[in-house]
């Protein structure tokens, strides 16, 4: 009989290519992971395969060598660097005598530790189930006996059978609180659409630096570590931007490759914060050598949220660690496209904030709008959408009103009673503004 062996902190890190040799990038990257999870790595080993071996994923000679090594230095864990399936990962549990994880169970492992609040945790929660409903086939012999003793014996349901049939219904009871949630943070989206405020959401790599970014732009302190993960509850502030006046940024999830599906789908409302931006500020780590693989790694998982037809600003952060110069990179369109910044020592922020502005609205321009006082509800409108830069009182009770708003929106203002435009060349203010 076969019991699953406990897990614990010295691990020995696998690493598998398939149908290539192992990328030494990816090796670093899943060994700040097991890091991230609380692991020591104690040893490494790496394999290449055309396909995966079905019994081991590894092959019958590397998961030898992988037994031997783990003896040798005494682990408790192993990590391996790909996708199991169920029946591979128990074969390579049984062989070794040590608690096996594969990559998508590690960054389970990782997102439980990182949780904070209420709705990250049960998010957590139910990818962590999803996951583990896969494993009870053929993954543990003791779920397959079936329940004995006084009290207990019944029509003969096994161990396994209960254990299924209990995490259907708690993953039913997860996804309807849930459910709850994504609606009570709909209907705090859409009061927030009602008052048109921009929303710019920060997204990227891990530990690219976006929190601490989120922290110099809005003045906020929340959670920053030199960790994969730090940060996962999304967090949202209100800041000022010289010409459009507010801005809601929003610090979401970091993302990595080959993110699991299951976190994807428990965290579709979080990141539902990135498909309803105005904006995506994009940050990379200028200091990463991958960095352009990075940006294409994220920009497919936003293309599987819905969200790849969303306006870019791409923020090239920690300058300061390469020697680079603040710089703004203008697209084809004439509107920011890359901006150079350094969250930590401020180079670059004002620039980036401009940038900002300009690509929240692309279009936006100022106009001066002369009001009659039939046009009270359109004044009024203005003010709640944050558009009036500067008011005049006329003599008569009217207003003269610099505002600045989508071009397009201007026919539609010019539309309502009692509302012109007005030639600031042919304007006497003498003659109209008291």
């Amino acid at each position: 009989m076969f019991e699953r062996p406990r897990g614990g902190e010295r691990a020995i890190l696998v690493g598998v290519g398939i149908g290539r040799p192992v990328d030494p990038s990816d090796t670093a990257e899943f060994s700040a992971l097991a890091a991230s999870a609380g692991t020591v790595g104690v040893g490494v080993v790496l394999a290449s395969r055309a396909r995966p071996d079905p019994k081991y994923f590894v092959g019958s000679g590397k998961a030898e060598e992988i037994r031997v090594c783990a003896e040798q230095y005494d682990a408790d864990v192993v990590l391996v660097d790909q996708t199991l399936t169920p029946s591979q990962e128990r074969n390579l549990e049984k062989l070794t005598g040590r608690r096996v994880l594969d990559r998508n169970g590690l960054i389970l492992d990782i997102f439980a530790q990182r949780a904070r609040s209420f709705e990250g945790k049960l998010q957590v929660e139910l990818a962590q189930l999803s996951h583990l409903a896969s494993r009870l086939v053929r993954g543990w012999t003791h779920l397959e006996r079936q329940k004995g003793g006084i009290g207990l014996r019944g029509p003969g349901e096994t161990q396994l059978e209960t254990d299924r049939r209990l995490i259907a219904k708690r993953i039913r009871t997860l996804k309807s609180r849930l459910e709850k949630l994504a609606r009570q943070r709909d209907t705090s989206r859409h009061v927030r659409r009602e008052v048109p405020v921009p929303t710019v959401a920060l997204v990227g790599y891990t530990n690219a630096g976006k929190t601490t970014l989120f922290n110099a732009l809005t003045g906020s302190d929340s959670y920053v570590a030199d960790q994969l993960f730090a940060t996962l509850d999304p967090t949202v502030r209100r800041v000022k931007l010289a010409g459009i006046g507010e801005v809601v940024l929003a610090d979401t999830v970091g993302f990595v490759r080959a993110l699991p599906h299951e976190l994807v789908a428990a965290f579709r409302s979080t990141l539902q914060e990135a498909r309803d931006a105005d904006l995506l500020l994009h940050v990379v780590d200028a200091s990463d050598p991958l960095r352009d693989e990075r940006i294409g790694q994220v920009r497919e998982v936003l293309r599987g949220i819905g969200a790849g037809e969303i306006r870019e600003l791409v923020v090239l952060n920690k300058i300061d660690l390469v020697g680079e110069k603040p710089r703004v990179v203008q697209g084809a369109d004439g509107v920011a496209a890359l901006v150079s910044a350094s969250a930590v020592t401020a180079d670059g922020l004002p620039a980036l904030r401009e940038a900002l502005a300009h690509a929240v609205r692309p279009n936006q321009v100022r106009r001066t709008l002369h009001l009659e006082l039939q046009a009270a509800a359109v004044r009024s409108d203005l003010y709640r959408r944050n558009a009036v830069r500067t008011e005049r009182q006329c003599e008569d009770g009217s207003w003269e009103l610099d505002v600045e708003l989508d071009v397009v929106e201007f026919p539609k203002l010019l539309g309502s009673k009692g509302v012109n435009q007005v030639d600031n060349k042919d304007r006497t203010r003498e003659q109209r503004v008291a």
